[in-house]
């Protein structure tokens, strides 16, 4: 009788089963539904800009006035440094802005928007199955687009100032490392908001508290100062934050100095990806049921 079940099993290409094991997390079957990532993106893109008259250019125009207020109020009344170590740079405030701006929009926003996974898809994830990971994956690469326009923004911004030759800008090989900087924080934004997505379907309080939460967490990272504003005995405790030496390393790629610890920075790696694989299994976990408390 087995052997008759594991041949009819055989002729199938999708097997659907309750049964999971701990780390069963269908990454291989998520690959081969690339198709349906690819359409998820182009769907989320859409209905992010629907009905406006602007569309897509809410994208620039969106971190452009949050560093203009940053710049206004941190910079020129409150009059905070931008400097992550100590010495003489010659930065512009708008820049330093705009660069820490830009990197925790896509944070917040993936992070925030993974955060409703099963709340957004509930229709389509009750009525047909695909691998439940192509939701998170697809916001993720759907706000990787609105940052590919912001930070092409940024370039012609940033080569503006370079050009004009007064500024302490340089081009180093830390310019490399930009890749890296954003994946790791949609692994980050990813794996957090999965958490709180697998959380909320039981528990809707929490979803209240998600950008209540993200807002505070950013006054907690140096976006609207530079790290030479926190106590020198509190610094190891702030850089604990995995965010924070991903700005910095941000900063230093894109001026060419600045603060880049690696001994932070690979904590900050090992932090992401314990918080992404945590997201993971509590996503497998909850995946089972979240159609029953949601």
């Amino acid at each position: 009788m087995t052997n008759v079940k594991e041949e009819r099993e055989h002729l199938y290409k999708t097997h659907i089963s309750s049964d999971h094991r701990l780390f069963d997390l269908h990454i291989k079957e998520t690959l081969q539904y690339r198709d349906l990532i690819f359409l998820f993106v182009k769907r989320n893109f859409t209905a992010q800009y629907k009905q406006t008259i602007l569309g897509p250019l809410w994208a620039i125009i969106q971190p452009l006035l949050t560093t203009v207020v940053f710049t206004i109020v941190f910079g020129n009344l409150a009059k905070l440094t931008t400097a992550d170590t100590p010495g003489s740079y010659a930065i512009p405030g708008f820049l330093f802005y705009m660069s820490s701006n830009i990197c925790w929009g896509y944070f917040s926003s993936t992070s925030g928007a993974t955060s409703n996974t099963f709340l957004d898809n509930r229709g389509t994830m009750g009525k047909v199955y695909y691998p439940r990971l192509v939701a998170p994956i697809s916001t993720a690469f759907s706000r990787l687009v609105s940052f590919g326009i912001q930070l092409s923004m940024f370039i012609v911004i940033w080569l503006y100032f370079f050009l004009r030759g007064d500024t302490s800008i340089r081009i180093t090989p830390m310019l490399l490392l930009i890749p890296f900087l954003v994946f790791q924080l949609m692994i980050l934004s990813v794996g957090f908001g999965i958490i709180i997505s697998a959380v909320t379907t039981k528990y809707r309080d929490l979803a209240m508290l998600v950008g209540f939460g993200l807002e505070l967490w950013r006054y907690g990272c140096p976006i609207a100062y530079g790290l030479q504003l926190v106590p020198t005995k509190y610094m190891q405790l702030y850089l604990l934050n995995p965010v924070t030496p991903v700005l910095t390393a941000f900063r230093y790629a894109v001026f060419g100095f600045g603060f880049f610890d690696l001994r932070f920075y690979l904590i900050s790696w090992g932090i992401s990806i314990g918080v992404f694989l945590i997201g993971l299994i509590l996503f497998s976990r909850i995946e089972r049921t979240f159609m029953d408390t949601i």
